[in-house]
C-alpha cells in the first residue's frame, strides 16, 4: 500500500501524532496515494482532510521512502513517502481521526505506536 505521511514537529521538539477511530496505534497524519496523484498532493489532501492543516508549496520537505508493517491492516505493508513539516498547528480532528496529540519524543516512546512511527519516524525526528 502506497501512502504519504508527515513527520510534523514544532520548534519545541514535539511531534504531532494521530490515532484513527477504532484503533489503538498512534502514527503520522497522512494516507493512501490515489491513482494519478503525486505523493505531495496526496499528503496535502490527507492533512487537510484529517487534521485541517493546509500546506503551502514549500512547507513540506521530502525525507525518503520507508517500508513497514501496516498497523491497522495485519499482513499488509505500507510503502511510505515521508515528508517533514515543521510548524505549530492546532489540529482539528476530522475524517477517520479520533485523536491528535502533540507529544515529546520521550512520551512518544511510551505510547502504542505504528511500526513506521516507532522504527523510522522517531529516529528520523532526532536528526531534524
Amino acid at each position: 500500500m502506497q501512502i504519504a505521511a508527515a513527520l510534523i514537529d514544532d520548534d519545541a521538539g514535539r511531534l504531532l501524532l494521530v490515532r484513527k477511530a477504532g484503533t489503538e496505534w498512534f502514527m503520522q497524519a497522512g494516507g493512501k496515494i490515489e491513482n494519478g496523484e503525486s505523493p505531495l498532493s496526496a499528503l496535502r489532501r490527507e492533512l487537510s482532510e484529517e487534521i485541517g492543516l493546509v500546506l503551502a508549496d514549500d512547507d513540506a520537505r521530502y525525507l525518503g521512502r520507508y517500508s513497514a508493517p501496516a498497523a491497522n491492516e495485519p499482513g499488509h505493508t505500507v510503502e511510505a513517502e515521508v515528508f517533514h513539516v515543521r510548524m505549530q498547528h492546532d489540529p482539528a480532528t476530522r475524517s477517520e481521526i479520533e485523536e491528535a496529540v502533540w507529544v515529546d519524543r520521550v512520551t512518544a516512546t511510551t505510547m502504542p505506536l505504528a511500526p513506521l512511527t516507532r522504527n523510522y519516524i522517531l529516529p528520523l525526528s532526532r536528526t531534524l
